[in-house]
C-alpha cells in the first residue's frame, strides 16, 4: 500500500501567483502614470499660467510642455540606474523605491508656490521635481513590466502583461477626472489644480502596501540560484544586445508621439485653437482612454492566440492610418464627432500598447531583461514623448495647419511598424544563439 503524499500540481498555485503579480503590477503602474500624467494634462492647462508667464502665450505654452519634456531626459538615467538594480539584486524592491519616489515628487509639486510669490525659484523647483519623475517612472516601467510577465506562463505572457499596460490609460482616466470633478466642484477656482497632485500622497501609500506584498520574479530567482546573473549588466547589455535595444526605442516611437499628442498636446490645441472648453477637452481624454482600457486587455489575450509581434506592427500601421480621422474629428467642434474620432484612434494604439509588454520583455534574456529592456523603452520615450507636443506646436505655428501634426504622427508610427519587424528578426536570431550556446557548454560537461 502507497503511503506517501499525493504530490500537488504547482500549476493552479502559480497562476494565483501570477495574477496577482499582474494584479500589483497593473494597480501600480496606473499610480505611477496617474502621478506621471498629471503633469501632462497640469502643463497643457494651466502651468503656462502659473509657473511660466510671459506676455506671449505662445512662449509660456512652449515652456510649459519644455518642462513636460524634461522628464523624458532622465527616464533613461532611471532606466540605467533601476535596470542595474533589478537585474542585481531583485525586481521588487526596486518597484518599491520607484512608486515612493514618484509619489513624493508629485504631491510636493502639488504643495509649490507660484511664480508670482516666489519668483524663478518656482520652476526651479518645479522642473527638478519633474526630473525626479522621470528618473522614477524610468525605472518603474520595466521592473512592472518584467514581474507580470515573468510570473506567468507561456500561455498567458502577453495577457498578463497588457495588464501593467492597461495602468497607462487607467491612470491617465484617474489623473483627468480627478481633475474634472475638481474643476467642477471648485467652479475652476485658482488652487484647484493643486487637488489632484495632493491626491498622490494617499495613493502612493496604498501602492507600497500592495507592492510590499508580492513575490520576487520567480525567472530572477531561479537565474540568482544559478549564478547566473552578470556581475555588470550594463556591460552585458551594450555587448551582447545593443542592436535589439536601439530598434525597442525605434519601435516604441508610433506610440509614444501618439499618445502625447493625442492625450497630451490635443488638449491645449483643442482649447486654444478650437475654443473647446476644459472639461470638453479632458472628457474627450478619458473617453479614448476608456476605449483604450479595454481594447488593451482583449489584444493582450490576443496575444496569447497569434503572434503578439504581428498584433504590434498591424497595431502600428493602422494606428498611424487612423491619425487622419482623428484630426478630422477634433476640427468639426462636435464634442459627439471627436470623441468617435479618439475611440477610433485609440482601438490601434491598444493593440500597439497591449502587445507590447510580452514582446519587448520576452526580447531579452532574464539577466540583463531589466537593464535593456528600461533603456531601450526609455531612450524611445526621449525621441518620441518627450518632444511630440513641443514638435506638434512648433509644426502648427510653422505651417498653420494641422495636418503636418498628422502627417508626424503617421510618419512615426510607420517607423515602429518597420523596427518591430527587424526586431522580430533579431529577437529570434539572439534565441537560437543562446540555444546553440547551450547546447555547446552541454557538450563540454
Amino acid at each position: 500500500m502507497n503511503t506517501s503524499s499525493p504530490v500537488r500540481d504547482p500549476r493552479p498555485r502559480r497562476s494565483f501567483t501570477a495574477r496577482r503579480a499582474a494584479l500589483a503590477g497593473s494597480i501600480g503602474s496606473t499610480i505611477e502614470w496617474y502621478d506621471f500624467f498629471l503633469y501632462g494634462t497640469a502643463s497643457a492647462l494651466v502651468f503656462g499660467d502659473v509657473f511660466f508667464p510671459t506676455d506671449d502665450p505662445f512662449v509660456s505654452r512652449l515652456l510649459a510642455f519644455a518642462s513636460f519634456g524634461v522628464a523624458f531626459v532622465a527616464r533613461p538615467l532611471g532606466g540605467l540606474i533601476f535596470g542595474y538594480l533589478g537585474d542585481k539584486f531583485g525586481r521588487k524592491p526596486v518597484l518599491v523605491i520607484t512608486l515612493l519616489m514618484m509619489g513624493l515628487s508629485t504631491g510636493v509639486i502639488g504643495l509649490l508656490p507660484s511664480y508670482d510669490s516666489i519668483g524663478l525659484a518656482a520652476p526651479i523647483v518645479l522642473v527638478t521635481l519633474r526630473i525626479l519623475q522621470g528618473i522614477s517612472v524610468g525605472g518603474e516601467y520595466g521592473g512592472a513590466v518584467l514581474m507580470a510577465v515573468e510570473h506567468a506562463d507561456e500561455k498567458k505572457k502577453s495577457f498578463y502583461g497588457s495588464w501593467v499596460q492597461a495602468g497607462s490609460p487607467a491612470g491617465l482616466i484617474l489623473c483627468n477626472t480627478v481633475f474634472l470633478i475638481t474643476i467642477y466642484e471648485t467652479s475652476g477656482s485658482a488652487w484647484a489644480w493643486r487637488v489632484p497632485f495632493l491626491v498622490s500622497f494617499i495613493l502612493v501609500a496604498v501602492g507600497l502596501y500592495i507592492r510590499t506584498q508580492i513575490a520576487e520574479s520567480p525567472e530572477f530567482e531561479a537565474a540568482q540560484e544559478e549564478k547566473a546573473l552578470k556581475t555588470s549588466p550594463i556591460r552585458a547589455v551594450l555587448k551582447e544586445a545593443k542592436l535589439r535595444m536601439a530598434l525597442v526605442s525605434l519601435a516604441y516611437v508610433g506610440a509614444g508621439v501618439t499618445v502625447y499628442i493625442v492625450a497630451v498636446f490635443s488638449m491645449s490645441f483643442g482649447k486654444v485653437e478650437l475654443s473647446y472648453s476644459t472639461e470638453a477637452v479632458l472628457t474627450l481624454v478619458v473617453v479614448g482612454q476608456i476605449a483604450a482600457f479595454i481594447a488593451m486587455l482583449i489584444f493582450g489575450k490576443l496575444g496569447d492566440r497569434i503572434p503578439y509581434h504581428k498584433v504590434f506592427i498591424v497595431g502600428c500601421v493602422f494606428m498611424g492610418l487612423m491619425a487622419v480621422p482623428w484630426m478630422a474629428g477634433l476640427e468639426t467642434g462636435n464634442h459627439w464627432v471627436a470623441g468617435a474620432g479618439y475611440v477610433l484612434i485609440s482601438i490601434p494604439y491598444a493593440a500597439v500598447y497591449g502587445s507590447m509588454a510580452v514582446f519587448f520583455a520576452t526580447t531579452f534574456e532574464t539577466t540583463i531583461g531589466y537593464t535593456a529592456l528600461s533603456a531601450g523603452y526609455q531612450f524611445g520615450t526621449v525621441i518620441s514623448s518627450a518632444i511630440a507636443p513641443m514638435i506638434a506646436l512648433n509644426l502648427l505655428n510653422a505651417t498653420g495647419s494641422s495636418w503636418s501634426i498628422v502627417a508626424y504622427m503617421t510618419l512615426s508610427c510607420f517607423v515602429s511598424a518597420i523596427a518591430a519587424g527587424i526586431l522580430q528578426r533579431q529577437k529570434v536570431k539572439a534565441r537560437r544563439q543562446v540555444a546553440a550556446a547551450s547546447v555547446v557548454q552541454g557538450s563540454a560537461g
